[in-house]
């Protein structure tokens, strides 16, 4: 009965290292993760969130351009842990990051634009996850937490 006990620790284990391996490796097609943020009907609430003046996490209006405001940004996402760009820059206008969790390796994608708002700007972000259903917060967590850098 002890060995049973053991080959099934080990199975296990070696299920959970294939299963993180697979979210680790498995290929991203940036194109298809790097989509325009203004689009409403992106946002499914599903393990998503999205900052614009009228979505769930408000953007308010900053006192700048919008390529100032987007340069921001994207030093403030290269400097959250484990995120990387994966398409579009700020010369293009917008931008997607990739951002892992730190055990498992979830990949999740956000997408940033800037757009002209009174005399400054305002920044619309979409965050989603890749895989499951539910990401327990942490992309509006991610995107709430940009936004306090942002402002002054």
């Amino acid at each position: 009965m002890g060995n049973w006990i053991g080959v099934l620790i080990i199975v296990a284990m070696f299920a959970v290292v294939g299963v993180m391996g697979y979210f680790r490796l498995a290929p991203t097609e940036a194109e298809a993760w790097h989509v325009d943020p203004t689009d409403l009907s992106l946002s499914d609430g599903k393990g998503s969130a999205l900052v614009r003046s009228d979505g769930a996490l408000n953007s308010p209006t900053f006192a700048e351009t919008p390529e100032a405001l987007l340069a921001r940004v994207d030093a403030i996402a290269l400097a959250t842990p484990r995120t990387r760009r994966i398409a579009g820059s700020v010369a293009e206008g917008r931008v997607t990051y990739m951002t892992r969790s730190l055990i498992f390796g979830f990949p999740d994608f956000t997408s940033v634009t800037t757009i002209p708002s009174g005399d400054g700007a305002e920044l619309v972000a979409y965050g989603r996850l890749r895989f499951g259903s539910s990401d327990m917060g942490v992309n509006a967590e991610r995107l709430e937490g940009w936004l306090a850098q942002l402002s002054p």
